[in-house]
């Protein structure tokens, strides 16, 4: 960051998730004016379904940043206490899609900080999509919204490489880190005008679309290193899925392919090691090995601790 000197600006900040909480926590810490923060309504929680502050209203609420939490982002009344605000600029990170009406508002526009190298991977679920499909780098877009998803002109942009073994949990905390510098780069650089904005190319954009539970299942019949990408694209969350021989569903954290593997195994066939601490799978190419999973209803284990309580799933 070479600017160091604070923008000035009044910025209304729009998220909801931890990563959204730690961008804003980073431009207070920069000097930033953040006159409000716009996030999702509280939800109920827990057995007795208590109301309970989220993330994003609860780092708010410590810095003393008031709060705004809609129902419906075209509700008059929302909208008129947005106006009051009187906001320079609009950041999102990790929020919903923004209507016409809100994210014209302020006078340098709305940004959003996204977590791939537009135009690839424009979608809800850029981090995961990049791992999963093997890629080896990816990084932050800072960009100003249009009518589009993900579609407007590019502001700033960093790029970080992806670690053959890393996971998504791994990755998002990497690109929050950079996400909140380029955030407050990008103020900044609205704020003294050495910015300029650089349309996409729409036939280089790539989808990024959300991740279902039938998307985790794991398909054995493609290669080991398809399988491991996806099981890493998808650790800790949403995590994948191994469906064992007594059709059990197994959560896959980690994974590794061997260097080398003395049994050929058909796609979708389990092994045990002979010092019953390692578990193989079969894959369309090489074997792969399941280092770290969980059982339903089970804490997260490694492959010994689950050996010792099921292996008789694969007699």
């Amino acid at each position: 960051m070479s600017d160091t000197k604070p923008s000035g600006l009044r910025i209304v900040f729009f998220g909801t998730p931890a990563f959204a909480a730690y961008i804003l926590e980073y431009l207070i810490s920069a000097g930033e004016n953040v006159v409000a923060v716009v996030t999702t309504p509280e939800k109920e929680q827990g057995r007795g379904l208590k109301t309970r502050p989220m993330v994003m209203q609860e780092t708010s609420q410590k810095l003393g940043i008031p709060v705004l939490a809609p129902v419906k982002l075209r509700d008059e009344a929302f909208l008129a206490d947005l106006r009051t605000l009187h906001g320079d600029v609009f950041c999102v990170v990790a929020y919903k899609i923004l209507p016409l009406e809100v994210f014209t508002m302020p006078k340098l526009g709305t940004f959003n900080v996204h977590t791939s190298l537009l135009p690839k991977y424009r979608g809800a679920a850029p981090m995961n999509w990049a791992i999963i499909n093997g890629e080896k780098e990816t990084g932050v877009t800072t960009f100003l919204l249009d009518d589009k998803v993900d579609t407007g002109n590019i502001l700033s942009q960093e790029s970080v490489s992806i670690g053959e073994n890393e996971t998504v949990g791994d990755l998002h905390d990497k690109l929050m880190h950079l996400g909140a510098s380029l955030a407050l780069d990008t103020i900044r650089g609205l704020a003294r005008g050495t910015l300029t904005a650089r349309p996409q190319s729409s036939e280089a954009a790539t989808p990024a679309p959300k991740i279902f539970p039938k998307d985790c299942v794991l398909d054995f019949t493609k290669s080991a290193e398809q399988v491991h990408n996806k099981i890493r694209g998808l650790s800790p969350y949403p995590t994948a899925v191994a469906i064992l021989p007594d059709k059990e569903r197994l959560k896959v954290f980690r994974s590794a392919i061997p260097m080398s593997s003395k049994s050929n195994l058909s796609p979708g066939e389990y092994k045990i090691s002979e010092d019953k601490k390692h578990l193989f799978v079969g894959t369309a190419t090489d074997p792969i090995e399941l280092l770290e999973m969980q059982r339903e209803n089970k804490k997260r284990m490694t492959t010994e601790e689950f050996l010792r309580g099921a292996r008789n799933i694969f007699l």
